[in-house]
């Protein structure tokens, strides 16, 4: 999956962000609408669309969705 794609994936994790608002250089956590069932979502967006697993801890410790398109990368 390259990052468009990974982008539009997470985006699609967020009820009422608007998904145009969200790019690989956002800082997700800053997003209003981000919370631990947010998180969980996006979590389950990794292992089922990218066939990863994350931990809550490792969302936690990176800001953007680059960061996590990277970390995803490497798993």
């Amino acid at each position: 999956m390259d990052i468009n794609a990974f982008v539009e994936g997470f985006a699609q994790q967020f009820m009422d962000t608007d998904p145009s608002e969200i790019t690989a250089s956002t800082r997700f956590h800053d997003l209003e609408e981000w919370s631990s069932l947010t998180a969980l979502c996006v979590i389950g967006f990794v292992r089922t669309e990218c066939g990863k697993t994350i931990t809550a801890r490792e969302l936690k410790d990176i800001d953007t969705v680059q960061d996590l398109y990277d970390l995803v990368q490497t798993l």
